[in-house]
């Protein structure tokens, strides 16, 4: 009888350590792709993160670095205890999120996350959900037999789905954090509000509701257009109150139709005409839930009377335009330019009164969406959700009284995001309150001013704007 060495056999050692393996297959695999993912997301703005909050900003690092190390280890050997630290880690980031949907943190860690797609920490936290998930289950299920081929086969049917969507939703939250690659969230560039280089856009803080910092870009006009303190012409972008920012370029921009609001052509023109043109972010829904967004473009105003000296403008001049969702808020700007609704926040010793208000094909009653597609009524939903409440607190048309300043409302004829008789309603609504207005019907243009073979033509209805802001702003004092 062969004496026992106390050394294991070959069979016994790949026994012990086959007992903690665990088979690879279309599962790990989707949930490996889904942790690296979710942890690129919240990385790649990694330094506008640590610019908002230092201990958040090293919070995520931790976090990221965590999540591609235990996924490293699952691709050199995935064995149960891996699985276990690899779920463990993507579901502290779905915690982390949670929390902060709470409101317990301050300021918002996701927020330079969330500056162009106003979920993109749920496309995030969805990821790292998916993978703790799979991670978990993989975990309890331990080792299994090679399963049958018919088996496989259902496994990959069944899979599919996450095969397809996994990426599309690794890609649509990176873009969003990153701004298409070209910089999201609050820039680094950002200049004190005074003395700012003509003819040139520069990028300053306006306000900080609730620690979150929020860009205002100004475009100066060149030195030679500049007489005296400059009016102002604000712009606040679209987007269905879930996408886009400020910008002139980039996916915020294409996602707020930058170019469908005539957007750098005003630009051009105003500061010509020795305009300065100011452009905002504001928080963006679900997590920074109405009225937060009007809160921000009212703040944006006050911010620029307060600072009206060093940024060389005439507080008293002061007209804004938007579209779409953009043109709901300046029209919320212009009818409770003289109530104290919406209010708090900074500079709360400036008014928020505007002289001006261009509207294009902003939407006026939001309880009634008839004519709006499908996306249009979805989008409304995830920003203001379905009480009815909250939808009739952001309808313009419930705002509309006298001494309202003068309205030049745009709309195309051809429009199925917002149905053109929501443009005809609010300017019927402004008539019989004795408020000057100017409905303009775009014939054959959709849910933009830049559309083909419109009648009148971009450049006229840019001419349009411009003229109507002049004549408007030119008597104020």
């Amino acid at each position: 009888m062969a004496a026992d060495t106390g050394v294991p056999r070959v069979n016994d050692m790949d026994m012990t350590q086959g007992a903690q393996r665990v088979r690879r297959g279309s599962l790990l695999v989707i949930a490996v792709i889904a942790a690296l993912g979710s942890a690129a997301i919240y990385l790649a703005p990694l330094l506008t993160e640590l610019r908002q909050s230092v201990p958040f900003g090293i919070l995520f690092a931790v976090l990221g670095l965590a999540q591609v190390y235990t996924v490293g280890a699952l691709l050199t050997r995935p064995i149960v205890r891996h699985l276990v630290l690899a779920g463990g880690v993507a579901g502290l980031v779905v915690v982390f999120r949670g929390l902060a949907f709470t409101g317990l943190f301050a300021p918002d860690p996701w927020q330079p996350i969330d500056s162009v797609i106003g979920f993109t920490d749920g496309i995030c936290a969805g990821l790292a959900a998916l993978a703790a998930i799979i991670f978990g289950a993989l975990a309890l299920r331990g080792t299994r037999p090679r399963p049958s081929v018919r088996r496989r086969v259902l496994t990959g049917v069944a899979v599919t789905p996450l095969v397809i969507a996994v990426p599309i939703a690794i890609v649509v939250g990176l873009l969003a954090a990153t701004d298409g690659f070209t910089g999201a969230g609050f820039p680094s560039d950002v200049v004190a509000p005074h003395h700012l280089a003509a003819g040139q856009r520069s990028t300053v803080e306006y306000c900080r509701p609730d620690g979150v910092p929020l860009a205002m870009d100004i475009y100066t006009p060149p030195a030679a257009a500049v007489k005296g303190p400059a009016p102002v012409a604000l712009y606040v972008h679209g987007g269905g109150l879930i996408f886009g920012d400020r910008k002139a370029t980039g996916l915020g921009a294409t996602m707020a139709d930058q170019e469908g609001a005539l957007f750098t052509p005003l630009v051009h023109q105003l500061n010509g005409l020795g305009f300065v043109v100011a452009s905002i972010d504001y928080r963006l829904p679900p997590e920074a839930e109405w009225p937060a967004q009007i809160q921000d473009a009212k703040c944006a105003v006050r911010f620029l009377r307060a600072n009206a000296g060093g940024l060389g403008i005439d507080p008293s001049r002061i007209g804004v335009w938007g579209s779409s969702a953009g043109g709901l808020l300046v029209t919320m700007l212009g009818l409770t330019s003289h109530t104290n609704q919406f209010g708090g926040g900074q500079w709360a010793n400036q008014s928020s009164a505007v002289g001006a208000v261009v509207d294009m094909f902003g939407p006026a009653d939001l309880t009634n969406l008839a004519g709006s597609e499908a996306v249009m009524k979805a989008m409304v939903s995830i920003g203001l959700g379905t009480d009815t409440r909250t939808r009739q607190s952001a309808s313009t048309i419930n705002y509309v009284a006298a001494g309202a300043p003068p309205f030049l409302i745009m709309q195309g004829t051809e429009d199925t995001d917002v149905a053109p008789r929501q443009s005809q309603l609010l300017a019927d609504k402004l008539h019989a309150a004795g408020v000057q207005e100017t409905l303009v019907m775009v014939q054959g243009a959709g849910h933009s001013l830049v559309t083909p073979g419109q009648s009148p033509s971009p450049e006229t209805l840019t001419t349009t704007v411009v003229n109507f802001l002049t004549s408007t702003l030119a008597g104020r004092s």
